[in-house]
């Protein structure tokens, strides 16, 4: 049995599609997602108000946007662990572990960076 695979713009506007039905589900059911969602658009709006280059702005927006991808993979983890097995296993709660750390450390990166770009204020 011979599985088709989407070439050209089909294949881009079918991943766009699962993209924003990952998005939409992150949105309903993730509580993190939503919670730094609404802080990220909220400093987003603030940031266009500042009194910085380009690159500054740009600089602070990846940094709220790295925080955003890496919500994402670490909800991806969970519920690949979740999906193997609900069952508490030490492998699988330090694989959550490590998704929070990257997260945290996204986090991190992002206050650091804000923190910087407003103390030069």
């Amino acid at each position: 049995m011979t599985i088709q695979k989407h070439t050209g713009f089909k294949r881009i506007y079918l991943a766009f599609m699962n993209s924003v039905k990952g998005f939409k589900w992150l949105v309903k059911n993730e509580a993190a997602f939503q919670q730094e969602f609404i802080i990220i658009l909220l400093l987003s709006i603030y940031s266009c108000f500042l009194n910085i280059s380009l690159t500054t702005h740009l600089l602070l927006i990846v940094s709220l946007l790295f925080v955003l991808l890496v919500e994402v993979i670490n909800t991806a983890i969970e519920a690949t662990i979740d999906r193997i097995g609900l069952e508490h296993h030490s492998l699988s709660g330090l694989a959550k572990d490590l998704g929070s750390l990257a997260v945290f450390i996204s986090l991190a990166i992002a206050v650091a960076t804000w923190g910087v770009v407003l103390w030069e204020l």
